[in-house]
């Protein structure tokens, strides 16, 4: 996090004329030598690897890291927004501070539910794994999608926009798409009979 006298220092370096002059790259290069060395004592440890080159040298290597979101307009005419991805920005506490980041071993997918009359479309993105690494489980109105391999581990819980037969759920996997079709629960009215004893 930047600290005040960070921010009124950096202000004041901006404001030179003119500003393209070495001091403005180094002080970006140092912005992100400083950004690296926070994601380095926040990120847990499997996402910070040292990998040797060919001359020798030592480098880290950090991530993957992934945030994404993505846009559609809802039934009622309302944007709908879903994020995706392992790392969550928070708001900062400071205007000019840097947001905090949250990140987790497992990226959440990008996930489009569909809700097709009588039917519920799930079509999530799953790249880079198999058909038998892919877990699925359903409520009433939540499905659960998760994927714990070495290389990739994905986890999402999906709430659907309404009550579903689990029994009737179709799954298919192709190129690094899910899509899982499931059958609307039929309500009923008829009532039980319940024997008194």
């Amino acid at each position: 996090m930047f600290r005040d006298e960070d921010i009124d220092e950096w202000f004041r370096r901006r404001w030179r004329w003119p500003i393209f002059k070495s001091r403005f790259f180094e002080d970006i290069d140092k912005m992100f030598e400083d950004i690296f060395k926070d994601i380095e004592k926040e990120a847990p440890e499997d996402f910070i690897k040292e990998r040797r080159l060919p001359d020798g040298r030592i480098i880290k290597e950090f991530g993957p890291f992934v945030y994404g979101y993505s846009v559609k307009i809802g039934p009622d005419g309302k944007p709908i927004v879903r994020e995706f991805g392992n790392v969550r920005p928070s708001t900062p506490a400071f205007p000019f501070g840097r947001p905090k980041m949250e990140l987790k071993k497992e990226r959440e997918p990008l996930v489009d539910v569909l809700d097709v009359g009588d039917s519920i479309k799930v079509v999530v993105e799953l790249p880079g794994v198999e058909k038998s690494d892919i877990n699925l489980d359903s409520a009433e109105k939540t499905m659960t999608i998760s994927v714990d391999t070495e290389a990739r581990k994905y986890y999402k819980k999906v709430e659907l926009p309404a009550e579903i037969d689990p029994d009737s759920a179709k799954a298919s996997y192709t190129n690094g798409i899910l899509e899982v079709e499931v059958k609307k629960a039929v309500p009923t009215t008829k009532g039980k009979r319940i024997k008194v004893e």
